[in-house]
């Protein structure tokens, strides 16, 4: 849990990967064509890169004066399925960047999943193919990520909040889940307290029509900042959880889907912080991907 139990190491990291990505963010506004003070959140303009699959950057201006732009990622679960995976239970001998990671399981996309240990076991429920990953549930976190349900009826992917919302171990309505903190609930209350602590974080939300939003900011901040920031300018959240931030904060997603753009008529100045080569990468124990359901894919 590099990013919750040693925090110099989250600010070394942070201030390392800051200078390359704060020369993308200058750019991202113009690119999305979003300016400051003048754009609410439900208005951002999607960019798809398949069907089911579209990226944007949301800069929220002065209603959050601590957040810097964001880089969101929207996910419909009916066209994507959702994937944990753990480097023991791949057979790994040590934890391996997101680079790393891609390239074991050819995900679509991939982004960093909740927190761990410093002998990298996972902090919280990890299920895969609904197999506990050896973890325990943790007693206060009630954030759970979702997705791959035994019942045809439910949802193919969801933020569930331990707090309101049942979930046995013994008999897992979903086959894949990964605990971590609950950032927003169903009420747009945070679930946060203010430490003024700051880092890079990846948030994983649903809105109201049910598809998954992944949020990785550009810069550190506060996630209380941020959960008010997401609370006040995306009003379409139904709630959201923070998986684990700091160092370990990562998204990445794979180069066929970013063709469109690296090979289009204009120039995408935020392209590196899709690719992941406008951050730094530590290597991650854990991890959740995205790949096409079956004849889904389509540019």
């Amino acid at each position: 849990m590099r990013s919750c139990i040693n925090p110099a190491q989250e600010r070394t990291s942070s201030i390392r990967g800051r200078a390359t990505v704060v020369c993308c963010v200058l750019f991202l506004a113009g690119a999305c064509l979003l300016p400051r003070d003048s754009v609410a959140a439900q208005e951002v303009s999607w960019i798809n890169l398949v069907e089911g699959l579209a990226v944007t950057v949301w800069d929220p201006g002065a209603r959050c004066k601590e957040v810097s732009p964001l880089l969101l990622v929207k996910v419909d679960p009916e066209r994507f399925r959702f994937s944990t995976y753990h480097f023991l239970d791949e057979g790994l001998p040590a934890p391996v960047t997101i680079q790393e990671w891609q390239q074991r399981t050819d995900a679509s996309l991939l982004f960093n999943a909740g927190l761990f240990r410093e002998d990298y076991s996972y902090l919280g429920l990890l299920f895969k193919e609904g197999r506990p990953l050896g973890t325990k549930r943790h007693p206060r976190w009630q954030g759970l990520f979702v997705a791959e349900p035994v019942n045809p009826g439910l949802r193919k992917a969801h933020v569930l909040d331990l707090a309101f919302e049942p979930f046995r171990e013994d008999q897992p309505p979903y086959r894949e889940a990964a605990q971590s903190l609950m950032l927003l609930d169903r009420t747009g209350k945070p679930r946060i307290r203010q430490t003024g602590k700051r880092a890079h974080q990846t948030v994983v939300a649903e809105d109201e029509e049910g598809h998954i939003l992944l949020i990785k900011t550009s810069d550190i901040v506060t996630l209380r900042g941020l959960a008010d920031c997401l609370r006040g300018g995306f009003p379409s959240i139904r709630q959201a959880m923070a998986m684990d931030g700091g160092s370990s904060s990562d998204l990445l997603i794979g180069s066929e889907l970013l063709k469109p753009l690296r090979n289009g008529p204009e120039p995408f100045q935020w392209y590196s912080l899709l690719d992941g080569s406008g951050t730094g990468h530590i290597t991650l124990p854990a991890v959740i991907g995205i790949q096409p359901r079956i004849g889904s894919l389509h540019p």
